[in-house]
């Protein structure tokens, strides 16, 4: 690979996304090779991949296969126009995942992003709803502490406070339930005994607003970005009911917990709760190009399409590169890998090692709370000062120097190796943020 060398003023022109730009510009880390379970840096060091990239390269770095199917597509062909033309991969891929999806999640709507995928998903139920002469549910239900990626759509139904308040009012008639996140859910592992009662603020909301107003209530079934809330026992169960009781859809975004981050092909199948649209990104392609994806119910697909006029464009909606030949060519070669490598199989055997190696960091001291699920989990670190997020930063430094990566949400460690991690790679990774963490 030809890197190209930085010179001593080529970083500024680059803002860099969610950065302390000026901070990272003074002592920049920069990453100039990836294979397997680690990293290269540019002083010839390597950093184990703590979080999977941004948890999506659940196959591990640099694996040939989607390389060369990225490859033999790019020889054939380059681009075709999504808008009333195809090409064969994208079918194909539609096909291997409705055939992968829980229920009757059988249609593919393909974006470049999660957070693409999650307002494509909003639009789509607000369509849904107008289609079948509903058009006054309009209203959309999100949750605190939820992260639904940066569009205008998704920032309006999250509610992550940064992400939120520097952007104004969003769109209208978004309501918030509370998030899953009480103060008893302390180390616990796997699905807290409490809070299922939290989902009772939707049937408030259809009691407030009314539920023939409501479109529907998206949530992440393990809320990611936030750090690891993983769903009290019942609570998806009885937001489920409450949507059929009152014809409002639910919404998965399964950008981070898809493709086997719970031991299971999604989160839905973990819980044991279908939606009627389900997001995806992330891991769809491995990482190694932007895709997303939104799975709709043969209801929906077939209210909205059937509602329109023979050889009538029935959504008003798409992307330029919606399902493109190069992210579809990595999206099947990542779906072969997937069924060769059982990797949704091995997350699943991985996880009980995983886990252990988690909530053993529990006698360090400066953490406050550990919460995991599969391989993924969280630790919530001590504020420095009382000034939360000064931790976190300060300890992704010194988890890259120490050899070692993992996602930081202020003062959260987020930890979610690529599926192909072995017992070493795990001993590893909470060795290294032993020798960190222990030094606070």
């Amino acid at each position: 690979m030809n890197v190209v060398p930085l010179t001593s003023n080529s970083l500024e022109q680059h803002w860099m996304p969610f950065t302390a730009n000026r901070a990272f510009k003074a002592k920049p880390r920069i990453i100039t090779g990836a294979k397997g379970m680690y990293y290269t840096t540019d002083r010839g060091e390597t950093v184990l991949d703590g979080s999977a990239g941004l948890f999506c390269v659940a196959a591990g770095h640099g694996r040939p296969e989607i390389a060369e199917a990225v490859g033999r597509t790019l020889n054939e062909i380059d681009y075709a126009p999504p808008f009333q033309h195809g090409h064969p991969m994208s079918f194909e891929l539609s096909r291997r995942l409705a055939s992968e999806l829980p229920g009757d999640l059988n249609y593919l709507f393909y974006t470049n992003s999660g957070s693409e995928s999650v307002d494509t998903a909003l639009k789509i139920a607000l369509a849904y709803h107008r289609c079948r002469g509903e058009g006054q549910r309009q209203r959309l239900i999100g949750r605190e502490g939820a992260y639904h990626g940066v569009n205008f759509g998704g920032i309006s139904v999250a509610g992550i406070l940064n992400n939120r308040k520097a952007y104004g009012v969003g769109l209208p008639g978004v309501a918030h339930m509370r998030h899953t996140k009480l103060p008893e859910h302390e180390y616990v592992r796997g699905e807290p005994e409490t809070g299922a009662e939290l989902a009772e603020d939707l049937a408030r909301f259809c009691q407030l607003h009314g539920g023939e107003n409501i479109a529907a209530v998206i949530v992440e079934p393990i809320a990611g970005s936030i750090g690891c809330l993983v769903p009290p026992k019942g609570y998806l169960q009885r937001l489920r009911e409450i949507c059929d009781e009152h014809h409002i859809l639910l919404i998965f975004d399964e950008v981070i917990c898809g493709f086997g981050r719970t031991g299971k092909p999604f989160g839905a199948d973990a819980f044991g709760v279908v939606p009627d649209i389900m997001t995806m990104a992330k891991a769809l392609t491995n990482g190694v190009v932007p895709m997303g994806a939104v799975a709709v119910s043969d209801k929906v697909y077939e209210t909205v399409t059937e509602a329109a006029p023979e050889n009538a464009v029935e959504l008003f909606h798409g992307y330029t590169y919606s399902g493109c030949p190069v992210a579809s060519a990595a999206a099947l070669a990542t779906r072969d890998i997937f069924a060769q490598d059982q990797l949704v199989e091995r997350a699943a055997q991985m996880t009980p090692t995983f886990l252990d190696a988690l909530f053993s960091m529990k006698d360090v001291p400066v953490i406050e709370n550990i919460r995991g699920y599969g391989m993924i989990g969280a630790m919530d670190l001590a504020t420095l000062n009382g000034t939360p997020g000064q931790r976190g930063a300060r300890v992704i430094q010194e988890f890259y120097d120490a050899g070692v990566m993992t996602k930081m949400t202020g003062d959260c460690a987020l930890v979610s190796p690529p599926l192909v991690a072995e017992e070493g790679h795990i001993d590893e990774l909470f060795t290294k943020l032993r020798q960190v963490l222990s030094t606070h």
